[in-house]
Parts: structure tokens; C-alpha cells; sequence
């Protein structure tokens, strides 16, 4: 579609421009230039490269954008590209710039419960000075304590005191990889140990999850 065409069907010069590939300055420039009775706009000549986006756009799909202009060159060759190596090469830059576009991964927020997850990690605040934070993932409500290690006593005794401080008990605690509280892994499951088991047991804690 040209860009007067595509002018007169939306009537605006932002609409027309996104139709054409262009900018509205351009669309702008070209309707007067036509309204006031000068020549029509050129067609843009059809590069080299038009023949082989579908080729270059199929590869870069299928190799999920990893492909490398060097190794898609000699395909491009044998189907009959006689253009420059650096044009190629941008062809295949804007191949994969498309491709991202499309296949950007939209994270999804979190969804909490009330009284669902405790959230807690590990943290140094100085040289010797560590920081243990818990937060209830739903309310956002932080318990924070420093200690001298994060061994498993020092972390339960301190899970201990969160409960205390919160006047109640979650459903679930999600660690960040701590492996003081992590007997083994089975099945991709995390396997607590004895003492986190007795613990779980005294507090109604029904699982522990590593993040």
C-alpha cells in the first residue's frame, strides 16, 4: 500500500506511517507535496535481500534466534543470493531483532494467599555480620535478625522466632537454597533433614520449598 493511499484510508498521518513503514513526518511531507500538485512519491526499489527475508526469517525462527549470519550465508548462496556479505548480515540482525520482539517472555506477578508462604533467605551485612529476613509472601511483612553463622540450629531458632513474631503459622517456607535445611534431592523434590522434619512437626509446617 502507498503512503497516499494508506493516508486516505485512515486519514491520519501517524495511522498511515505505521501501514507503510514509515514516519508521520514522511506521510506528512508526501500528502503535501501531492496536494500541492507536485510529483508522486517514488516507490522504494525492492532490494536484493527482499527475495530471502522468508529464508532468513525460517532460520532464525527454528534455531530460536541463535543462527549466526556466517552460517546461514552459504544457504542463502546456494539459493541464489549474489549480495554483499554485509548487507546479508544485516538482514539476519534484523531477522533476529524481530524474532525477540515476538518471543519476549512476559514475566507473570506472583500470586499470594493469605497465610500461604513464608519467604526466607540469608544475607551478609558485614565481614562476620550475617542477616536472616523472613517475609509473608502475601502481606509483605519482614522479620529481620542478625547472627554470627546461618548454621541449621542458628536458622531454625530463628524460624522459631518469626512464628512467634507473626502469632502464627504458615502454610509453607520457601528457602533460598539453604543448605543447612536440605537433606538431599529425589525426584527433583528436596528432601529436608531429620532436624527440620522435627521442627516442621512441632510448628504444622507442611513443606519446605527451595527457590
Amino acid at each position: 500500500m502507498n503512503i497516499i493511499s494508506a493516508y486516505h484510508q485512515v486519514g491520519t498521518y501517524r495511522g498511515a506511517a505505521e501501514l507503510c513503514g514509515t514516519t508521520h513526518k514522511t506521510v506528512k511531507r508526501v500528502i503535501e507535496r501531492a496536494e500541492a500538485g507536485g510529483p508522486p512519491p517514488r516507490e522504494p526499489r525492492p532490494r536484493n535481500l527482499d527475495a530471502f527475508t522468508d529464508l532468513v526469517a525460517t532460520r532464525v525462527k527454528s534455531s530460536n534466534g541463535k543462527i549466526s549470519a556466517k552460517r546461514l550465508l552459504p544457504v542463502a548462496r546456494a539459493a541464489g543470493y549474489q549480495g554483499s556479505a554485509r548487507n546479508f548480515r544485516r538482514l539476519v540482525a534484523e531477522q533476529k531483532v524481530l524474532w525477540r520482539k515476538a518471543n519476549k517472555h512476559q514475566r507473570r506477578p506472583a500470586v499470594w494467599s493469605p497465610g500461604d508462604y513464608l519467604v526466607m533467605d540469608w544475607a551478609e551485612a558485614a565481614p562476620g555480620l550475617l542477616v536472616f529476613c523472613a517475609v509473608l509472601a502475601y502481606s509483605r511483612w519482614r522479620f529481620v535478625r542478625f547472627a554470627a553463622d546461618q548454621k541449621a540450629s542458628t536458622t531454625l531458632a530463628m524460624v522459631a522466632e518469626a512464628l512467634e513474631a507473626i502469632g502464627g503459622v504458615p502454610a509453607k517456607v520457601l528457602a533460598d537454597r539453604m543448605g543447612c535445611l536440605k537433606g538431599g534431592v529425589v525426584a527433583n523434590v528436596v528432601v529436608p533433614t531429620p532436624d527440620y522434619v522435627r521442627f516442621a512437626s512441632h510448628y504444622p509446617l507442611t513443606e519446605l520449598r527451595h527457590a
